[in-house]
């Protein structure tokens, strides 16, 4: 299975924050360093420096060699296909190739407000998403297009990206999702759920692939997770204790929490355990998601699970 670092920098953190730990995965060996493509902060409620998503990935571009850099994912709402065209082109040319675009609806509403961003319904959003996708492949494969919302007349976009330019969807939908990313993605991001949901999306994906003539074995499945582990029982016990004391619930209640919503948890055995199963399912890359700021994440944990997923 592959490995990627996914960060979250509006939780806090600058762009030299986000270059170091860069620079550590890429010195680690791993395949890709991510961010996601915020404003603000989930909660909103305290001010954070949240820095441009597409800005700091043209500087890592240049200041780092080998792992490929990914937005994940970057939302419809924020930019016109015209303006992420260009600049994916311009980071894929400054990057040699190492560049991937996450797409995705967007989901914040209180980030839009807080900008003065118009935020659709969501019908809306997906139909705009599926329209800017298209969009996409006429501008980086020629040809014109005409969609709902955008248009392209029919000539040459330059510059052009490399061939190692690639388009992820990602999302938690069983139905639209999936259809967008079988029909344009070269990754499909999976948002964590449990086994059976997981193959139910990784199969639509594959039906809609096969519906729009494209090999579904060519679109690369991936999935994100935070995790909540210890090196023994003892220690994952207190892991769950600063964890839910930090939401104000018990450690057993945050622990149930952690399974409904599928997060991998448990001891680095049990971790083995989860990530095999994710395997199984067809998953091919995981992101590991640090939710907290920046210099806050602990890279000596962080190094133990990514030996555990690459022993599997």
């Amino acid at each position: 299975m592959e490995i990627a670092l996914m960060t979250e920098p509006q939780t806090g953190g600058t762009y030299e924050d986000l270059l170091a730990l860069a620079r550590w995965a890429e010195e680690l060996g791993l395949d890709a360093f991510a961010r996601s493509d915020h404003y603000l902060d989930t909660e909103g409620s305290v001010p954070t420096a949240a820095t441009d998503a597409l800005a700091t990935m043209a500087g890592l571009a240049r200041e780092t060699a080998r792992i490929q850099l990914v937005v994940l994912v970057s939302p419809i709402t924020f930019r016109h296909p015209a303006v992420l065209a260009k600049t994916a082109a311009t980071i894929d040319q400054m990057a040699v190739g190492r560049f991937a675009l996450g797409m995705g609806t967007g989901w914040m509403e209180r980030e839009h407000n807080a900008f003065g961003m118009e935020f659709h319904n969501r019908r809306e959003r997906f139909r705009r998403l599926g329209d800017a996708l298209g969009y996409l492949r006429a501008a980086f494969h020629g040809g014109a297009y005409a969609g709902e919302y955008y248009n392209l007349e029919d000539f040459p976009v330059l510059p052009r990206p490399s061939s190692g330019l690639e388009i992820i969807v990602g999302g938690a939908g069983l139905r639209k999702t999936p259809a967008l990313a079988g029909r344009f993605a070269d990754e499909y991001n999976l948002m964590m759920a449990d086994s059976n949901v997981l193959g139910t999306r990784i199969g639509a994906m594959r039906d809609a692939a096969r519906s729009a003539g494209r090999d579904p074995d060519a679109i690369r499945i991936s999935a994100m997770a935070w995790t909540v582990v210890g090196v023994d029982e003892l220690d994952y016990r207190e892991r769950l204790g600063e964890g839910g004391a930090a939401l104000g619930l018990e450690p057993d209640e945050y622990e149930a929490l952690l399974e409904r919503e599928s997060v991998p948890r448990g001891t680095l055995d049990q971790l083995a355990t989860q990530m095999a199963a994710l395997a199984g399912v067809g998953v091919e890359r995981i992101y590991l998601e640090m939710l907290e700021p920046l210099p806050e994440i602990d890279r000596g944990r962080l190094r133990q699970i990514i030996e555990v997923i690459r022993s599997l």
